[in-house]
């Protein structure tokens, strides 16, 4: 709360801040140095984003402490009890581009987890998180959290060479750009939470409600265009085309979304909808559905209707980045087979693909989306800061008394949870 007060009082100075990070930026934009997408992160000016984090800020204090939370408790003999509990995974370092609400978000994230921080920002968002990062670290100075447990770094050339201290870091979380990602994922002698890319799907399902259909693509394409949680391509049941793709196409070019659609799409479309619309409408490339677009751009493909389902399970999980993919259907059954086959950390049934975020999932903020394997997948709040750790505690036993003719037997009994 120190944090969320000092960053208040100081809005008109983090603004002003950003504005001359924004300047900045729309010029490497108009020259093409800078991509689109990032401009638009790197705004905090934007309606509500201010809010927004210092919303988060509250959200995070509301949450239980996460630390020393007791999941097992097994009696292993008489006086030898096992336990299992969360504990912190140590150091943190988190390199972002462009969005410096990162450095409050990460900030009240670690310290409820018990973590320490190392933020390194991107050169875009360098006046915004030096006032933001001055302003966190005056407040900690009046707190019991030593101020050194969140370190800052503005230093451009010091990525790789943190990168290679694992002694030190436990592990990377990066936030941006795929090629800042997948070299983190190159470089980092630890372990890296975090995805590459936001590909995500929605497949229109023969059975869906249409007004349905052209809600949720509609927000899940325009809400935020360039956030990693937007959709980029759109699968629709052969059926689907004349009934229901009309409409959703309609809505979406009256949002100036550009439709890149393969040849059965823009035929059906073409027929359906006016003719100063089906003149909008462009041929999809087999690059675009392997693209990220970060942009009002949306790829659309026909699936035909004896394999539809498999067929959007298997595009998925080829052309997909095993981040956020959504069915829509009136069928529990098609929904379950659906989110059965994809290999995506959140799989949505009949709802926007933009609800994949920390604070929309409760988890009061988030330090990055996971697309990983191991430890924490998908938004990653509190939880996926936590590791665990198992405390044995006995009465002076040793293994050698256990197992053999004659030796002591396990008992492995479960107790309850204190």
């Amino acid at each position: 709360m120190a944090i969320h007060d000092a960053l208040a009082a100081d809005k008109d100075s983090i603004l002003a801040a950003n504005a001359k990070d924004l300047e900045l930026a729309q010029r490497s934009a108009l020259n093409g140095e800078l991509s689109p997408s990032i401009l638009k992160r790197l705004d905090l000016s934007r309606p509500g984003k201010f809010d927004d984090m210092l919303q988060g800020l509250k959200d995070v204090r509301e949450l239980e402490d996460p630390v020393g939370r007791v999941d097992l408790r097994t009696e292993l003999d008489d006086g030898l009890i096992l336990q299992r509990q969360t504990c912190p995974i140590g150091v943190l370092l988190i390199i972002f581009e462009a969005r410096p609400e990162v450095i409050a978000n990460i900030a009240s994230l670690a310290i409820k987890s018990a973590n320490a921080a190392i933020l390194k920002g991107g050169k875009e968002s360098t006046e915004s998180f030096k006032a933001i990062s001055t302003i966190i670290s005056k407040a900690l100075a009046g707190t019991e959290v030593p101020n050194d447990s969140i370190q800052l770094v503005t230093t451009r050339d010091a990525v790789d060479p943190l990168l290679e201290l694992s002694q030190y870091i436990d592990l990377v979380i990066p936030r941006g750009s795929n090629e800042l990602v997948r070299h983190c994922q190159r470089k980092a002698h630890m372990p890296v939470l975090g995805h590459a890319d936001g590909l995500c799907t929605i497949y229109i399902h023969s059975d869906a409600d249409k007004d349905m259909c052209v809600n949720v693509v509609v927000d899940s394409k325009t809400d935020y265009p360039a956030a990693c949680n937007a959709v980029e391509t759109l699968l629709v049941h052969e059926d689907s085309l004349s009934t229901i793709l009309p409409a959703v196409a309609e809505a979406l070019l009256a949002k100036d979304v550009e439709l890149r659609c393969d040849g059965p799409s823009k035929a059906a479309l073409s027929h359906h909808l006016s003719p100063d619309l089906a003149t909008k409408l462009q041929s999809a490339q087999d690059a675009d559905y392997d693209t990220e677009h970060l942009d009002l751009i949306l790829s659309i493909k026909t699936l035909s209707a004896n394999s539809a389902v498999n067929t959007a399970i298997e595009h998925i999980n080829t052309h997909g980045s095993h981040h956020t993919d959504c069915v829509l259907t009136a069928s529990k059954e098609t929904a379950d087979r659906f989110s059965n086959g994809i290999d995506s950390a959140c799989k949505f049934w009949n709802c926007s693909t933009r609800f994949c975020d920390g604070m929309r999932f409760g988890f009061g903020t988030e330090v990055g989306i996971s697309t990983n394997k191991v430890h924490a997948r998908g938004p990653v709040g509190l939880e996926g800061l936590m590791i665990h750790e198992y405390r044995l505690s006995g009465q002076g036993q040793g293994a050698a008394m256990y197992g053999g003719k004659g030796g002591r037997q396990y008992s492995h009994k479960k107790l309850p949870l204190a």
